[in-house]
């Protein structure tokens, strides 16, 4: 375990994919190319669910099927390879129909996002099993926010990236090419992570007969565990920020002039936030304090969203945005950690499964969101946000640290 050389894959695929990724960053860019072709916020919202969390639905499947397999690494592999077709299949899409057909671009668009998103389901399992294999549990808090240090580094450069696209070609050929030329750059990611040194999986059990079985054994092991049941409730609630998130840059576009170089610089602040917060993450986390992580990130959820109440200026919205960039990274590295501890070597995946697949319903929330503010308006949903944001910082005081579990 801990090899130096899987430590360095893990930090150049979480780079490269975040280069790639932060190209339709969910909160700033995409809901401006979905509203550019004629998108309402409804579908602003829906897509931004899309990206985020179409994967859930195969979760389970996933893993039933990963239960028995000793190496997860060869079904990794093909996930990458369809995540990087879907990717650029976006970016051709918009070329080829663009501002001629903008019901067919949406349409070829949210398909390239489903199956972005829905190899991710698979991928999700797989990746956890191997850091799970590959790192320790007190390594893995430090490879970890290694790897989301240099994912936002990567993010600074996307953001800078975008900006120098947007600026430099019309819309919509400028958002074909952020996502062609974003395709390659996770493809290097891809390469990276498809060549770490797994061990081979002892402690498999023997896959159940069916996958209704399967479900049920899933479901009394979620009713048995109290700890993982809190932290379910804390992290599906903590998602509660993409209620607003989504549509906070809207909502800037009505207030001040965003151009290409704007939109660039609320990427960057929100890079810049999640990487100097893995210094504090990743301090917290190789000492066992995952819970007090979790309080910390969601307690800058809520802080991001109350200044997004009253911002009327570009500075207002970028403090928004670092404040966002941390809390991300840190509910990351606390939610990981934390079922990784909880689940023993055998029952792994299914223990990661149900923990992506009741919180990932979180990352609809801006489904929500987007109902509420064609219906409302940004207070009705400022103030949805915050209320639950503050249900899941009460719960977050209940979750179990490591040394508490040991």
């Amino acid at each position: 375990m801990d090899k130096f050389s899987n430590h360095v894959r893990n930090i150049l695929h979480g780079f490269f994919l975040s280069v790639g990724t932060t190209i339709a960053e969910p909160s700033t860019i995409l809901p401006l190319i979905v509203n550019y072709f004629g998108g309402s916020s409804m579908l602003v919202g829906f897509f931004a669910a899309l990206l985020r969390g179409g994967a859930i639905i195969v979760q389970l499947f996933a893993a039933f099927q990963a239960q028995s397999y000793q190496l997860m690494l060869p079904y990794m592999r093909r996930v990458f390879f369809v995540r990087f077709l879907a990717w650029f299949f976006i970016g051709i899409a918009i070329i080829v129909f663009g501002d001629t057909n903008p019901d067919l671009t949406l349409f070829s668009i949210g398909l390239g996002l489903f199956i972005f998103s829905f190899s991710a389901g698979f991928g999700a399992i797989y990746f956890k099993d191997i850091i799970a294999k590959i790192f320790s549990h007190k390594f893995r808090g430090k490879t970890m926010a290694y790897r989301q240090f240099f994912s936002a580094f990567g993010g600074l450069i996307s953001g800078a990236l975008a900006a120098v696209i947007l600026e430099s070609f019309e819309a919509p050929y400028s958002f074909g090419y952020l996502f062609i030329i974003s395709s390659f750059i996770m493809g290097f990611g891809y390469l990276s992570f498809g060549t770490v040194d797994e061990p081979i999986k002892k402690e498999i059990i023997e896959k159940e007969k069916s996958f209704k079985k399967f479900l049920h054994n899933s479901w009394i092991t979620l009713k048995s565990d109290k700890d993982l049941q809190i932290q379910l409730i804390t992290f599906l609630l903590a998602y509660g920020y993409l209620i607003s998130l989504p549509f906070i840059v809207l909502d800037a576009q009505t207030k001040i002039h965003l151009d290409g170089v704007a939109i660039g610089s609320l990427i960057t602040v929100q890079m810049i936030g999640a990487m100097l917060s893995n210094f504090l993450w990743g301090a917290l986390s190789s000492r066992g304090y995952n819970k007090l992580t979790a309080n910390i990130a969601i307690l800058f959820q809520i802080s991001a969203i109350a200044i997004a109440f009253y911002s009327t200026s570009l500075y207002q919205y970028m403090a928004v945005f670092f404040l966002v960039g941390a809390a991300l990274d840190g509910n990351r590295i606390a939610s990981g950690n934390l079922i990784l501890i909880l689940a023993p070597p055998e029952k792994r995946p299914v223990y990661v499964a149900l923990q992506i697949n009741i919180v990932s319903f979180g990352l609809f929330f801006s489904i929500l969101g987007g109902i509420i503010l064609h219906f409302f308006n940004y207070t009705t949903l400022y103030s949805s946000t915050v209320i639950m944001l503050l249900i899941a910082l009460f719960f977050s005081f209940k979750l179990k640290d490591s040394d508490q579990k040991h």
